[in-house]
């Protein structure tokens, strides 16, 4: 998975899945470190609490233990590495997977410390209230985020029934003011793709990715390849693939995509390991949309997966990209699944460009032609970066 910190309000982080791990028999001793480790002092300090805490009644130890590890996660200061409880592990499941829930429909991430909107989702209560990708969240009904607050601290407050509300105090990209913004949650589904044809002639694809995940891979793929067929068979030569908002999710999925637009023996992306392995990740099969005229849609809430795959579309100059700067997250996690439903969402590989480039906050990927959306456009249902990558394919 590539975290952003996908969680659930819907807020959730798919991010960049390389796969997930079950880890019921691990021996948790003895631990080997390059320091000697008092594992007993954290046994002591559970036992003091337990005996002398004031309100000791009110214990739960199960809770003592889920903060003790996430504290222990936290102190790695990677927002995108986390220990998720089976609560949460449910609903990142679901989240994942496209399955309905109740919430408000926005996937948040960690930016510098503050808690960040990396995209409202499409038909959501959040977008239909006006959130938009790069909010920055400052309150919580009454309560105001600090630095110490993660995504998932504000997930549990932005959390709730369907029907009821939740007022947001964000401050919007751009602008000096923060306002208030008063949602009501509801029933949210995720859908993984879209395609229709537009144009006055209807000779444009519009393939839009909401995200590269799907119950399974394998899921995913039978999705794409009727999408693809579909577009094969109308004779179109002309596509816009509209990854803005796209999360990630499956990183074979991203690779898997790339195919189809670009043939045989281009790099699609490289992945770096702990140890400092660089390994290349070519495209291998004979694609079915090499003969289509391509732009690429993207905004500061593609990451990840998407991030990937417009990067290699720019750089082998398959497409032109249209829009904003993404999000800018190249990492990937490892989900381990452990005995008692919880699981550990650990970073564990660097994805990068074919050219060897990182992705980060500070060097995502930048478009060919940039078009902002401003909030006029927004209030309004205008869509400046489709008209314009309309206007580039009828050129």
């Amino acid at each position: 998975i590539i975290g952003v910190g996908m969680v659930i309000v819907i807020v959730f982080t798919v991010g960049l899945i390389v796969g997930r791990s079950v880890d019921v028999n691990s021996s948790v001793f003895p631990i080997t470190t390059s320091k000697n480790l008092d594992m007993d002092m954290f046994w002591r300090v559970l036992n003091l609490t337990r005996k002398n805490y004031v309100d000791s009644d009110e214990i739960v130890e199960e809770d003592l233990v889920y903060g003790a590890i996430k504290g222990m996660v936290s102190s790695l200061d990677d927002p995108a590495t986390v220990f998720l409880t089976p609560e949460e592990t449910e609903e990142y499941n679901a989240a994942s997977e496209g399955k309905f829930f109740e919430g408000i429909g926005a996937e948040l991430g960690y930016d510098d410390g503050q808690v960040i909107v990396v995209t409202p989702l499409e038909g959501s209560p959040a977008k239909a209230a006006g959130i938009r990708p790069g909010d920055y969240i400052l309150k919580i009904d009454d309560y105001e985020l600090t630095s110490e607050d993660t995504v998932y601290d504000a997930v549990a407050k932005i959390r709730g029934e369907a029907g009821t509300e939740v007022v947001l105090t964000v401050l919007h990209q751009g602008e000096s003011e923060p306002v208030e913004i008063t949602i009501t949650r509801d029933e949210i589904t995720i859908p993984s793709m879209s395609l229709e044809f537009i144009g006055p002639d209807k000779d444009i694809a519009h393939f839009k990715i909401g995200r590269f995940t799907e119950a399974s891979y394998d899921i995913w793929v039978s999705e794409w390849n009727k999408n693809v067929r579909d577009i094969v068979d109308s004779g179109v030569d002309k596509m816009i693939l509209d990854l803005r908002g796209n999360p990630g999710g499956f990183f074979d999925a991203a690779i898997y995509a790339g195919n189809d637009f670009l043939g045989e023996g281009f790099v699609i992306s490289k992945q770096k390991d702990a140890n400092g392995n660089i390994k290349n990740y070519d495209s291998t099969l004979g694609g079915n949309l090499l003969d289509v005229e391509l732009v690429v849609l993207i905004n500061s809430g593609s990451a990840s997966a998407s991030e990937i795959l417009s990067g290699a579309l720019k750089q082998s100059e398959r497409a032109t990209l249209i829009g904003e700067e993404t999000f800018g997250k190249g990492t990937a996690q490892r989900v381990y699944d452990l005995e008692d439903g919880s699981s550990l969402h650990l970073t564990i590989l660097k994805w990068l460009l074919p050219d060897g480039s990182s992705i980060e906050r500070d060097n995502a990927i930048k478009p060919d032609i940039e078009v902002k959306l401003t909030n006029d456009d927004f209030i309004d249902g205008n869509d400046p970066q489709l008209n314009k990558a309309i206007e580039e394919l009828n050129k």
